[in-house]
This record gives C-alpha cells, sequence and structure tokens, in this order.
C-alpha cells in the first residue's frame, strides 16, 4: 500500500492523546492503540524517538502489522538530562521531520509519537513548532505524544490525557529490565 495511495480516512475528526507520567506502560499502550488501529485497516505511523537501541521487541513485532511506518531516531546510548549532546538534539530534530511528514501528508489515520514528552522536557526540540504542527494537522489524523514529563503546554493542547502512576514496580526490589516484558 503506498502513502500516496487514495483511501478515505478512518476518523472523521483525529485527536491529540498524551500519555504520560512515572509508571510503566505509556508505549505498550501506544502499541496497543497501533495495532487497534491497524486492525480496523487504518495506517499508522510510528515515530520512535531516543530509541537507537536495536534490541526492543516491539522493532520486530511492528514489522508484522500491516498499513504501519516505523521509524526510530537516538542512538543506543541513554541521554541523561543536562547531558544531552548535538547528536541528541540532531536526532530529535531528524524524528520532528519525520513526524511533520507523516503528520502533513494526511496518509495516515494515527501518528504515534513515542517518546517526545521527554524529547519536549529534555529541551530538545523547542515547544512552539511541535504545537503548530499538531494544530494544523489534517482533522481526521489522531496524533499521540508518549513519554515522561508531557509539557503543561502540551497537556494543554491535548483532547485526551492519560497519567500512568507507578504504584508499585519490581526494580524497587533489585529486578532487572526482562526481555518481552519490558523491552
Amino acid at each position: 500500500m503506498g502513502e500516496k495511495e487514495h483511501r478515505e480516512p478512518i476518523l472523521d475528526r483525529g485527536l491529540l492523546q498524551v500519555y504520560t507520567g512515572n509508571g510503566k506502560g505509556k508505549t505498550t499502550a501506544a502499541l496497543g492503540l497501533a495495532l487497534r488501529m491497524t486492525g480496523q485497516g487504518g495506517r499508522v505511523a510510528f515515530i520512535q524517538f531516543m530509541k537507537g537501541w536495536d534490541f526492543y521487541g516491539e522493532i520486530e513485532g511492528l514489522k508484522n502489522l500491516p498499513g504501519l511506518r516505523h521509524e526510530r531516531t537516538g542512538t543506543p546510548d541513554y541521554v541523561y538530562r543536562g547531558h544531552e549532546s548535538p547528536i541528541d538534539r540532531s536526532e530529535a530534530e531528524r524524528g520532528f521531520h519525520l513526524a511533520r511528514e507523516c503528520i502533513e501528508g494526511g496518509s495516515f489515520d494515527l501518528v504515534v509519537l513515542d517518546e517526545l514528552n521527554v524529547v519536549l522536557d529534555y529541551g530538545l526540540l523547542e515547544i512552539e513548532p511541535v504545537l503548530e504542527l499538531l494544530r494544523k494537522r489534517p482533522a481526521h489524523v489522531e496524533v499521540l505524544s508518549t513519554g515522561r514529563g508531557a509539557p503543561p503546554a502540551l497537556l494543554e493542547a491535548a483532547d485526551l490525557v492519560t497519567e500512568m502512576r507507578e504504584v508499585r514496580h519490581p526494580y524497587s526490589k533489585g529486578m532487572v529490565s526482562r526481555r518481552g516484558i519490558d523491552y
């Protein structure tokens, strides 16, 4: 299915969703939404910011969803707040250009901007150009932004905000990340 292929959009009106908070499950919930949209015949762009590692389980899984474009940006290094590199900034810009292409083109029903909230919180992108893109998106395009630390201006612009709150996590007892569950 070519990106320029004409077809009727799934949604009459797309919303802006934000999944944020310190709890686990933001990306996982976004993957579920992508699965749901592709299951209805919709087209999805799933753009991951700050996820340059090759070990994420969704990388292979997303290849199996028809109508889904998956893009990753970032380096295979953890980015510490206040220690962002020029490469981190250029990778965030690359992700923003991909987002602009997928949103403005109007051929996707859902555009997931995974970890965009963190990119904005760390100052790797200015928020105003992002908000401008979201405000001017085609009416039928749903956008979901995930990650901790969603800026107040993004929360204010959103139609739906879900906050994942950590109540208990096995990391606090020394358990490490588990393959297939945490990555």
